[in-house]
């Protein structure tokens, strides 16, 4: 997408993530994240938990891939700020909507939400470079 392609308060499609087991465990690995909590379902039901959950950096790089899925690749992430909620447990689904907030020349603001069955899930502000003349 072209610098001059989004405006302030354009929307962003939603994307549907499905929570599966394989994502928040795969996830955790991937980011070295070894709490039983994202892997072993009776060792998280005996911390108090109803099942495993996904970890916070799944999280952000589900929000991270879905501001750049939209804003193609040339796109540049620059910051990633997020906040967890509700728990992302397996069988249920997150979808993420996302409103550009801020211009200020090539980089963009956005106000990233992602809900899930039981609640907000994540909110964050992802600030990116957007690819300059031509398409992205």
């Amino acid at each position: 997408m072209r610098v001059g392609a989004i405006r302030v308060g354009a929307q962003l499609p939603p994307l549907e993530v499905p929570v599966t087991r394989t994502l928040i465990v795969s996830g955790a690995i991937a980011s070295r994240d070894y709490q039983d909590v994202h892997h072993d379902a009776e060792l998280a039901r005996k911390k108090g938990s109803p099942d495993i959950f996904m970890n916070i950096l799944t999280t952000n790089g589900l929000v991270g891939r879905y501001v750049t899925d939209h804003l193609g690749p040339r796109a540049v992430l620059r910051k990633v700020a997020i906040r967890l909620g509700a728990p992302n447990y397996p069988g249920d689904t997150m979808t993420l909507t996302g409103t550009v907030t801020a211009l200020d020349g090539d980089t963009a603001e956005i106000r990233v939400f992602g809900a899930n069955g039981i609640g907000h899930h994540v909110t964050g502000t992802v600030t990116v470079t957007l690819a300059a003349g031509g398409a992205a």
